[in-house]
């Protein structure tokens, strides 16, 4: 019978090979939290010990994918990177609603199961987990033949955190005056990828190995950047009592479409460009497909990954804190402003 399922396009021999492959590196994430092992049917997480420090403890979960940025690591045959951000991706997320993340699962589905690409997207969610904090508790291996073309692979991630009731950061408590600090990112991300790769692959006919002066490194290196992971300086400073009235994550719809998500109806966010570092990647792509400024502000984070929305007598304190993280810095872009729930570029 597992003969005629191996003739089917499903090798059940290949998936024992990821789990041998991947074992270590997943207990490398676990905390003594953390129950159960690889091969059990559901991953089990002892929560007792963590409620203890809260009052009135709520679970914050999201998921999410990597989108057609697995396009360019199939083309790059480099998967670690997608596994870190996947991982980091959800972390802020998080985040965003002032929450500590827990535990990641994750879902990763092929046409035909390779343990090399397995092994090493695994890495990366072990990897970004470990320096986060994170316990990958468990995940799901598909080889589905026949629902994915040949070569193709999805990657999707659901994480659980925690926050204190009382600290959940909405946008509610944002007022005229609050200024809001932005945080650089690594490049892309994790959004944007199909009109990236029209731009570098159809319009410009680059290959992932062709060198860009601008950039300063290769196609395929400019768009796997490692997406960023703003949990460790902004929980030291939730946890220092700096009062951060919203927090947004600046995804799929870039500036336009998620900062009003952390904004009251009246309230507008004044954004000043050219107030941080420009990633060379976001002019390089505007210039190559003539693309509108707004067009790339919906669509691209633009150089900045992550804004905190905070009183303007906070930025000194949030300064105090970066100086244990020197990796990250921040940068004032912009105030709110009364208005209707919209961004304002200027």
């Amino acid at each position: 019978m597992s003969d005629l399922y191996t003739k089917a396009g499903v090798n059940i021999d290949a998936g024992n090979e990821v789990v041998r492959r991947i074992k270590k590196d997943v207990a490398s994430t676990h905390t003594k939290a953390v129950l159960t092992g690889i091969g059990s049917f559901g991953g089990l997480y002892d929560i007792g010990e963590v409620l203890k420090s809260y009052k009135n403890p709520v679970l914050v979960q999201s998921i999410d994918g990597v989108g057609t940025k697995l396009s360019v690591a199939k083309m790059m045959n480099k998967y670690d990177s997608v596994g870190e951000d996947i991982v980091n991706h959800c972390c802020d997320d998080l985040l965003a609603m002032g929450a500590r993340s827990l535990t990641f699962l994750d879902y990763v589905a092929h046409d035909k199961l390779d343990p090399l690409v397995m092994e090493a997207m695994v890495s990366g969610m072990s990897k970004a987990c470990r320096e986060n904090g994170v316990s990958l508790l468990g995940g799901e291996t598909a080889e589905m033949p026949g629902t994915y073309r040949d070569g193709e692979h999805d990657i999707a991630g659901c994480i659980t955190g925690v926050v204190e009731k009382e600290k959940i950061v909405t946008g509610e408590k944002v007022v005229e005056g609050d200024i809001i600090l932005g945080f650089p990112s690594s490049g892309l991300h994790t959004n944007g990828y199909s009109l990236a790769r029209k731009l570098f692959f159809e319009i410009a006919l680059n290959k992932v190995d062709t060198k860009i002066d601008e950039l300063g490194m290769t196609v395929g290196e400019a768009l796997l950047q490692v997406h960023t992971n703003y949990s460790m300086p902004v929980l030291k400073m939730l946890d220092n009592g700096i009062q951060i009235h919203g927090i947004a994550h600046i995804t799929g719809g870039g500036f336009l479409e998620n900062i009003p998500r952390v904004l009251p109806e009246q309230l507008d966010a004044e954004i000043k460009k050219d107030t941080w570092p420009m990633v060379p990647i976001f002019p390089y792509m505007q210039k190559l497909g003539d693309i509108s400024e707004t067009d790339m502000y919906r669509t691209f984070n633009m150089g900045i990954g992550l804004m905190l929305i905070v009183p303007k007598s906070e930025k000194e304190k949030i300064k105090s804190i970066l100086v244990d993280y020197p990796k990250f810095k921040a940068y004032e872009i912009g105030k709110i402003i009364n208005g209707s729930k919209k961004v304002i570029l200027k």
